[in-house]
């Protein structure tokens, strides 16, 4: 025991630092919230009126409304074209090592960095839409990111090319970890390779699916650096996302009071998703020391 102190103390020192920062600050962020606090915090009780207000602005609904949609179709796409490249990387090609360094690489960008490229490629005076005028097709059109309509799609492409690597990497991984021997039993009584996929490997994927789904999910909510830099939130507020509206009630309107009210809301939305699946991990453990 006095033998393991130092590697105790290395590992655990850390994480109750950690923990005491992120639930004293969380804390801390919640008590603001029902403050009427504004360029600095003072004491004071307005109850829920931060809540209300914040749940009732314009800002806050079109936030939430482009989370749903950011969220779920970035989760789906990013999901499906992350299990399509590890499936189409599991066949043993000759340069799967480049090619899997290619697919990863986005991963070493930071999302600024990405949403700033994503911003000229899409601009339709810079990017796609000016190379293929130039090219001599004119009446081609590509201009998303200035339609209020669709520009909350290039934040989903921008993400897409950002993460979809990192879910390719999860499911090459439980790809791999098949078992080889059900797969050539299934060959041997005639299934094919569909078949196979559809009855075998893909339901032992499941587990890692819902960490893929989960983290992605996460990421979705807490987004922030990439809107920023790609969109801005524009045009208008028409690609506003919860972290935008925190950021411009803090740190632009200074409502400090309503910028801890949305903070603690999403915070909430984050828990919906995290709370069942640390309740799932927790039953999927002990079902496994059972048996």
């Amino acid at each position: 025991m006095v033998r393991r102190l130092p590697e105790y103390l290395m590992i655990w020192v850390p994480l109750l630092l950690s923990a005491a920062h992120l639930v004293s600050f969380s804390l801390w962020t919640l008590w603001i919230s029902f403050t009427p606090s504004t360029l600095v915090p003072v004491s004071g009780w307005v109850g829920l009126r931060n809540y209300t207000a914040v749940a009732a602005s314009r800002n806050w609904q079109i936030a939430f409304d482009n989370l749903l949609l950011f969220g779920s179709a970035f989760v789906l796409l990013s999901a499906a074209t992350g299990l399509i490249l590890a499936i189409l990387l599991d066949q043993r090609i000759r340069a799967e090592n480049v090619l899997r360094s290619i697919f990863l690489y986005p991963l070493a960008v930071s999302f600024v960095v990405t949403g700033t490229v994503w911003s000229w490629l899409l601009n339709p005076g810079l990017g796609i839409q000016k190379l293929v005028h130039d090219l001599g097709w004119t009446s081609f059109k590509f201009d998303w990111l200035i339609d209020r309509d669709m520009a909350i799609w290039t934040i989903v492409i921008a993400a897409i090319w950002q993460s979809s690597g990192f879910a390719m990497a999860l499911f090459l991984a439980g790809l791999r970890s098949v078992d080889a021997d059900i797969i050539k039993a299934a060959q041997i009584d005639g299934a094919g390779a569909v078949r196979i996929y559809r009855r075998i490997i893909l339901p032992s994927l499941w587990p890692i699916t819902i960490t893929v789904v989960v983290i992605q999910l996460q990421f979705a909510i807490s987004t922030f650096d990439l809107v920023r830099a790609l969109t801005n939130g524009g045009p208008g507020i028409a690609t506003q996302l919860p972290a935008l509206v925190v950021y411009d009630l803090m740190f632009q309107r200074s409502l400090l009071g309503r910028g801890a009210a949305a903070a603690v809301l999403m915070l909430l939305i984050l828990l919906a998703v995290l709370l069942p699946y640390a309740a799932w991990r927790y039953i999927q453990r002990r079902r496994a020391n059972h048996a």
